[in-house]
């Protein structure tokens, strides 16, 4: 890729032209999962949180892509970039879900040095993912979507594709009447909370995330015996 500017025929300095990619969002499926589990890994990084962090690519397969369709797995899309005009590559015709398509356009260079391991196919490379599932509003009395992860690989912050994958879950909700779309933010992510509020979300100060895991739920499973 050329450097922040060129040196013309006749000797004089232009600025770099902007890069154009697209940006394509489609359903993940099982080949995505060595991916999947990177980006997870590297999200446990940005979040301080890989003291937390179990998954295995052998774990993430079976619960994200069961034998049995009947567990209601979490939908993920996952965003790929290709070269500007490259179409996507054909979906299953019973996917819920036909590649959202965006035109692109990087103004500065994109240092990307692992970008070999997260081709997906010719000339394409996955950029980031979204992982949800429904939920339901009572006092809306309906359904609505809950985004666990969203996630945009660091060479491929701060251009616009965190609102593509957002946007993507939002369309779908919209599209299916359902009622909200919800997530999470850890408080000292400022720039994430300038984003969402930017996007229309209302940040819910006064609600608090209560969790039971481990020993403390593995307790009520022996309590029951």
């Amino acid at each position: 890729m050329s450097s922040a500017s060129s040196t013309s025929a006749t000797g004089g300095n232009q600025p770099a032209r902007p890069t154009a990619k697209q940006a394509i969002v489609r359903l993940a499926v099982k080949d995505d999962v060595p991916h999947i589990h990177r980006m997870i890994y590297q999200m446990a990084v940005f979040e301080r949180l890989t003291h937390l962090f179990s998954a295995t690519e052998e774990s993430l397969s079976s619960t994200l892509f069961p034998d049995d369709p009947s567990q209601s797995p979490p939908t993920v899309f996952i965003l790929e970039l290709s070269d500007d005009g490259t179409p996507p590559l054909p979906q299953h015709p019973s996917d819920c879900l036909h590649p959202l398509v965006r035109r692109v356009e990087f103004t500065t260079t994109v240092d990307d040095p692992e970008s070999e391991s997260f081709i997906s196919s010719p000339g394409t490379v996955v950029a980031g993912f979204v992982l949800f599932f429904r939920n339901y509003s009572t006092f809306m009395a309906k359904p609505g979507l809950y985004i666990e992860d969203l996630f945009v690989r660091e060479p491929y912050r701060r251009r616009g594709l965190g609102r593509i994958l957002l946007t993507a879950v939002a369309e779908q909700a919209a599209k299916t009447g359902m009622g909200r779309v919800e997530w999470c933010v850890l408080d000292w992510n400022v720039n994430a909370i300038k984003f969402y509020e930017e996007m229309g979300a209302e940040v819910l100060q006064e609600w608090r995330i209560c969790r039971l895991t481990g020993d403390a739920l593995e307790a009520y499973g022996r309590n029951a015996d």
